[in-house]
């Protein structure tokens, strides 16, 4: 009896050891997504958008470009500020954000609910599991992740912090425009620390309530 009871803890033991084994954290690297826009009005599908996530483990850089223009949005979480870069129709913007700033922008993500399917699905190559996330007003979306992969930097741009893995296949929906994100690649490649700076010039710059004011003005 006790013979078989230390085969079987063996066997636990061995299975726990593979999982971690198998399990990577990106600490530093580049995550890349290529995103479909699909539009209920006249502009049709925006193909060719992108979006590249830069991490490293206490600062993060996403870069959002498509046809229409590009955004990017940095944050550095030691030091509680960041800012946000925003190129449309030849304006350029600098939006400066503190950490209350960035809670605020990120608080629909912090607020969702997930219900995690176990059964597993390939996705580009990679094992993936169903997410339903459920927003406050109780609208539903479906995420793709696979656990093979976490991020260590958990405060990243457009990040799903209670997913435990890394997002795979998701649609976001925008006003009129129906965003999907597939993931097709993932560099575990040192980035440079200047990717982070702020521009010196060139940019009209604002605060985050200045450009919330404006908002509400146009």
């Amino acid at each position: 009896m006790k013979f078989i009871y230390r085969i079987a803890l063996l066997v636990l033991i061995i299975a726990v050891s593979n999982k971690s084994f198998a399990q990577k954290q990106l600490s530093e690297g580049v995550i890349t997504y290529n995103i479909a826009i699909e539009s209920a009005s006249n502009i049709g599908n925006l193909s060719g958008a992108q979006l590249v996530i830069s991490l490293k483990p206490s600062l993060s850089r996403s870069d959002m470009t498509s046809s229409l223009g590009t955004e990017t949005t940095v944050y550095d979480n030691q030091k509680g500020k960041g800012f946000i870069l925003r190129e449309y129709s030849g304006q350029k913007l600098m939006i400066t954000a503190t950490k209350e700033n960035w809670a605020q922008k990120n608080q629909w993500n912090d607020n969702l609910k997930f219900t995690i399917d176990p059964a597993v699905t390939s996705i580009g190559g990679y094992d993936c599991k169903k997410a339903t996330g459920t927003t406050q007003d109780g609208k539903t979306f479906v995420i793709y992740f696979t656990p093979d992969i976490t991020i260590a930097n958990r405060q990243y741009n457009n990040s799903f912090d209670q997913l435990p893995g890394l997002p795979v296949q998701y649609e976001i929906k925008s006003g009129n425009l129906t965003f999907k994100y597939s993931l097709s690649k993932v560099s575990y490649e040192a980035v440079a620390a200047s990717k982070f700076e702020e521009p010196k010039a060139g940019y009209r710059v604002m605060t985050y309530e200045e450009n919330q004011q404006l908002k509400k003005g146009n």
